[in-house]
């Protein structure tokens, strides 16, 4: 067997699906074409046979990837820039960036350049060689917090497969329209939106989701929560608040047209009218160091913008 082969079992969520979109989920640190072009090589083994695309999987399959060594064909593009990041913590196999609103994580159709991978790619030059550039997983451009970066190919394997068994901690805080009566969980399939396909929702033939929330503090007409993710979807928590009709303050997106209740002076009208985004925070990270092993937790207080609104708010508690 290679020693540098990554090893990993096929989920049974992903039974019936197409090896070439089950390996595009297991894999999704990999473009689907890099993949496409690993399996034609014979560098993809499942069962150590070679892969073939179009053969539908059972689940619990050994998947062998052998990876030639080369540079993630996306990184080609990204030329690196200067971009200013909080850095919260930096070693030899991971970074922790605290990532403003408005930052981009990665190149895409209207944000070309100023992205956070372009900011990585210009710190830390090494991270050309690693897929891209290191990111594991993302923040919508104004969510604001914490996001994890691997430095090297081991631990961005290790991050990955830590991530695919949820044993990643993300934290969230999130103020959202409504009051509630206790804390719960929404566990509900999230995928393409029907109808507006750049948007995400409840559907029933989604991916499996699961957010768990609590109050930390009640308002007059607002809630802000204390949220845990148990999976990752693309804008699972601004979905999901959304679906249970409690949608995130601020979020033009899935929240609709902004719904100022009645009761409020004008002074928290104002600021409710005028927080230009949503009020969505990724307050806490926790992990297993992927070296050592060790447990590792960072946490960082939302940012100025979100605090004002709190603050705001507090005449209004319940």
């Amino acid at each position: 067997m290679n020693d540098d082969a990554i090893i990993r079992t096929l989920p049974d969520e992903l039974a019936g699906l197409r090896f070439d979109k089950a390996l595009a989920e297991l894999f999704p640190e990999y473009s689907r074409g890099r993949l496409q072009r690993w399996m034609k090589a014979g560098d993809l083994r499942i069962d150590g046979a070679v892969a073939r695309g179009r053969d539908k999987a059972r689940g619990g399959e050994r998947i062998e990837l052998l990876r030639p060594a080369e540079v993630e064909p996306a990184l080609a593009d990204v030329e690196p820039e200067p971009v200013a990041l909080a850095v919260v913590h930096e070693d030899e196999a991971i970074i922790v960036i605290d990532k403003p609103a408005g930052l981009v994580v990665h190149p895409a159709a209207g944000n070309w350049s100023g992205t956070l991978m372009h900011g990585l790619l210009h710190r830390y030059p090494d991270l050309a060689e690693v897929p891209r550039a290191g990111i594991v997983h993302r923040l919508d451009k104004s969510t604001t917090g914490l996001i994890v970066v691997a430095r090297t190919l081991e631990a961005h394997a290790a991050l990955v497969d830590a991530m695919q068994r949820r044993e990643i901690t993300r934290e969230y805080l999130a103020l959202v329209e409504g009051t509630f009566v206790s804390g719960g969980t929404i566990d509900a399939p999230i995928g393409r939106h029907p109808v507006d396909r750049k948007k995400m929702a409840v559907t029933r033939g989604g991916k499996p989701a699961v957010t768990h929330y609590r109050i930390r503090q009640r308002y007059l007409a607002h809630t802000l929560l204390d949220v845990k993710l148990e999976t990752g979807r693309t804008h699972q928590i601004r979905v999901h608040m959304a679906h249970i009709r409690h949608p995130i303050v601020g979020d033009s997106v899935y929240g609709g047209r902004k719904r100022i209740p009645g009761g409020l002076d004008e002074k928290t009208v104002e600021a409710l009218r005028r927080f230009p985004r949503q009020a969505l925070h990724a307050r806490r990270l926790g992990l297993a160091h992927p070296l050592s092993g060790e447990p590792m937790s960072w946490e960082v207080e939302p940012p100025a913008d979100m605090r004002g609104l709190v603050e705001v708010l507090a005449p209004w508690r319940q």
